[in-house]
C-alpha cells in the first residue's frame, strides 16, 4: 500500500529533493550510498540487475503500475505538483526510485572478465556518458574503465539516457591515471586512442591482432584525449570524416567505433 505524501518538505522524501541541482546531488548521493532511477522501465531494470530500492516515489495516478514492486522498500505517492516542487522539474514519467548503490568492482576485476573494453578520460557530460554505456551494451563491449575525473554513471541523467544499461555493463575507476593504462596493456589489451590527429590510422584498417582484445580510449567533448593518454596508446585511430566535418560527438564516435570492432564477431 502506497503512503500518500502532500508536503514536498516531508523528510521521508529527502532522497528526491532538488534533483536538477547537479552539484547538490553529487554531494548528496554518493556519500549516502544511493542513486535515482527515473521512469518505470529504468527502475525495473535496476531491480532486475540486483540493485535494492530504498524507496519508490510515484505520481498518485500511477500507483498500480509499481504495486508489484512493493517489497521491503516503502512506496510513496504524491501529486504531480508536489513532485515538481520537491524535485525541481516536471516528473512526466511519474516514477522515481531511490536505489542503494553497490561497491564498484576493481579495474582488475573488470579486465579479467572482458575481451573488449571502453576507456573514458574526463567525460563529464552525463548525456554522453549514458549514451556511451547504451552503445557499449548494444554493440558488444564488455566493460568500461573511467578516469578518476569522469562523471558518475549512476547520476540520474546518465542512468536515464543509458536506458538502464549502466546496470549491466561492468565498470570501474582506473587509478592512477594515466599510469593505470599500463595495467590494461599488461592484461593483454591493445590500447587504441580515438583522435582526429593527422597521424591516426583509419579504424577500419586495424589488423586482426589489433582487433582481438581492443581497449578503445575516448576523451572529453572538445578537448579529446590528453597528451599523456595519447602517448600511452599502442595506436592512434580515426573515424574518417567527409564534407569537412572534423569529428563526431563522443557518444556517436564511440558507437561507430564499437560497431567497427565487433562487426565481424559471430
Amino acid at each position: 500500500m502506497a503512503e500518500l505524501i502532500e508536503d514536498p518538505e516531508d523528510p521521508r522524501l529527502a532522497d528526491y529533493r532538488a534533483l536538477t541541482d547537479v552539484e547538490l546531488r553529487t554531494r548528496f548521493e554518493q556519500p549516502h550510498g544511493l542513486f535515482i532511477a527515473e521512469g518505470e522501465l529504468v527502475l525495473r531494470r535496476a531491480l532486475a540487475a540486483g540493485y535494492r530500492a530504498r524507496s519508490i516515489l510515484v505520481d498518485v495516478k500511477r500507483v498500480d503500475q509499481v504495486a508489484d514492486l512493493a517489497g521491503e522498500a516503502p512506496i510513496y505517492a504524491a501529486s504531480l505538483d508536489v513532485l515538481k516542487r520537491l524535485t525541481g522539474f516536471h516528473v512526466h514519467r511519474g516514477v522515481l526510485g531511490s536505489i542503494h548503490r553497490r561497491p564498484l568492482p576493481s579495474a582488475e576485476e573488470v579486465l579479467a572478465s572482458a575481451s573488449r573494453l571502453v576507456i573514458l578520460e574526463d567525460v563529464n557530460n552525463h548525456t554522453n556518458l549514458g549514451a556511451i554505456f547504451r552503445g557499449a551494451a548494444a554493440l558488444g563491449m564488455d566493460g568500461v574503465l573511467l578516469s578518476p575525473s569522469c562523471a558518475d554513471p549512476l547520476y540520474r541523467r546518465s542512468v536515464r539516457v543509458s536506458m538502464g544499461q549502466v546496470f549491466v555493463v561492468p565498470y570501474a575507476r582506473l587509478e592512477p591515471w594515466p599510469q593505470g593504462l599500463e595495467t590494461v596493456r599488461s592484461a593483454g589489451f591493445t590500447l587504441l586512442a580515438l583522435t582526429p590527429a593527422a597521424d591516426a590510422r583509419p579504424i577500419q584498417e586495424l589488423s586482426a591482432d589489433e582487433r582481438a582484445r581492443p581497449a578503445l580510449l575516448f576523451g572529453s567533448e572538445g578537448e579529446g584525449l590528453s597528451a599523456p593518454a595519447l602517448a600511452a596508446a599502442d595506436a592512434r585511430v580515426v573515424i574518417p570524416m567527409r564534407r569537412g566535418v572534423d569529428s563526431l560527438n563522443v557518444a556517436a564516435a564511440a558507437a561507430v567505433a564499437f560497431w567497427e570492432l565487433t562487426r565481424t564477431s559471430a
